[in-house]
């Protein structure tokens, strides 16, 4: 945190790498909360605004399709995290493997 205070930066200033790769993150994290505020927003808020302030139904629709939006979401995560252990481990044994001539 002295870095953000305006004392010296860590030795070797900032890593250009790293802030691609925060910036590549923060992409991300906005590309799911824009879907995510599409989504529910088509689904669970009316076209005709009576109210200034969600009606109960409108809240309960958002709450759940947000918990449902996530809790998907984890579960790509983890599907993928799977896929992309199965392919390198794929990768790593058949690397060392043998070979057969043509």
């Amino acid at each position: 945190m002295s870095f953000l205070r305006g004392s010296a930066p860590p030795s070797g200033g900032v890593n250009p790498e790293r802030i691609e790769l925060a910036t590549a993150e923060l992409d991300m994290i906005t590309d799911v909360f824009n879907r995510l505020v599409t989504t529910c927003y088509t689904k669970c808020i009316g076209a005709r605004f009576t109210e200034p302030d969600l009606n109960k139904g409108e809240s309960v629709c958002t709450d759940r399709c947000v918990a449902k939006f996530f809790e998907v979401n984890k579960k790509v995560g983890e599907k993928m995290q799977q896929m992309g252990a199965g392919a390198q481990a794929n990768a790593g044994s058949s690397s060392g493997g043998s070979y057969t001539s043509l």
